[in-house]
């Protein structure tokens, strides 16, 4: 079977053996559904990205691997596609493997797949841990340039950090309640997706350390755990229900914000703050709502845009960038939610 695109292409954008996608390009059995939709995916990046392929410039494959819900990786996955048209120093296409939960074993893999096939550069969202550590060294060592998104790998041979400022984040959730309520007893539930992502530390550290300077009276109940998603999420906040009597606010750092909502209303409980980060779909919706009261918010077009140039900057196509990109954190209310992302379909 013909195809417009060369089976060796395909499989270099899906990240699969040229004969997986030939068995899956002439409809061959023995081939999971997961391949058949990484090829599928591939072959619409591939379409979405020909036009690139007529201008000048070296063309470069970059790889992002992102652990996180659906709600915000598609964000990033957005901002990365709205991004790599404009670098006019590359042709820049890029691939993703996008996964709610991965697990250590799953997470190598798919790195050394990409260190094995090659790469121009490797962008994670990923927790920190030994094994994640050492592959990240092992992909620089093989000459591929990595850099962490949002949540950091410290320490490790990354070329550079591109997102919020974290602590900053952390530091200015406080500074809201102290605003919000400056007199209030009480608990403080602080949730984050799982105690293995720095960027969710960092926040949670400061916040917790600006908090008991700035409201003394206010205690904070840390949930950790639930990766962001509903079901897991809504779980871990029922079982802490207990510790949530007279609760005052809620600041998370981690999503799933609708099912921590759900979970404490079932319990009777009604916070007079919460505080959230990111403004994904989910959570415009809250704060049109008004069951958030306030979003940290990052450009996530800007941190892409730090990402790109790192890479670039790295293969000598443009001018080399600090190795630490922190973002601006905007508090957002429901009076100032920026136009673009009202009129987004």
């Amino acid at each position: 079977m013909t195809h417009r695109f060369p089976i060796k292409e395909i499989a270099r954008q899906a990240g699969l053996g040229p004969a997986t996608v030939d068995r899956v390009l002439n409809k061959r059995a023995n081939v999971s559904p997961q391949s058949r939709a990484r090829v599928e995916r591939a072959v619409a990046e591939l379409e979405g990205q020909e036009a690139l392929l007529s201008a000048k410039g070296r063309r470069l494959f970059f790889d992002f691997v992102i652990e996180a819900p659906t709600r915000f990786s598609r964000e990033v996955k957005r901002a990365a596609d709205g991004v790599a048209p404009h670098l006019g120093s590359a042709v820049c296409r890029s691939r993703f493997i996008l996964q709610e939960v991965m697990t250590d074993a799953e997470t190598v893999t798919i790195l050394r797949r990409i260190r094995t096939r090659g790469s121009d550069g490797v962008c994670l969202k990923l927790r920190d841990t030994p094994k994640i550590r050492d592959e990240v060294n092992q992909l620089h060592k093989a000459g591929i340039p990595v850099v962490t998104l949002v949540t950091d790998l410290a320490g490790t041979a990354r070329i550079a950090y591109a997102g919020l400022n974290n602590a900053g984040a952390g530091r200015t959730a406080a500074y809201l309640l102290s605003l919000t309520l400056p007199d209030a007893t009480g608990p403080v539930l602080a949730t984050c997706s799982s105690e293995l992502f720095l960027g969710e530390q960092a926040r949670e550290a400061a916040f917790v350390s600006a908090l008991a300077e700035r409201c003394p009276h206010l205690h904070v109940v840390p949930v950790a755990g639930g990766r962001g998603q509903d079901f897991e999420t809504a779980k871990l906040i029922t079982a802490a229900a207990d510790d949530l009597s007279g609760l005052r606010a809620v600041y998370s750092m981690g999503g799933g914000n609708r099912s921590i909502l759900r979970a404490l209303a079932d319990s009777g409980i009604k916070p007079e703050v919460f505080i959230a980060h990111d403004l994904d779909r989910d959570n415009v919706r809250l704060i049109q709502e008004g069951a958030l009261s306030f979003v940290m918010h990052h450009d996530l077009t800007v941190d892409l845009r730090h990402v790109f140039g790192a890479f670039l900057g790295h293969h000598g196509l443009a001018t080399p960038t600090p190795e630490h990109h922190a973002s601006d954190v905007q508090v957002i209310t429901p009076d100032n939610l920026p136009q673009q992302i009202l009129t987004e379909p």
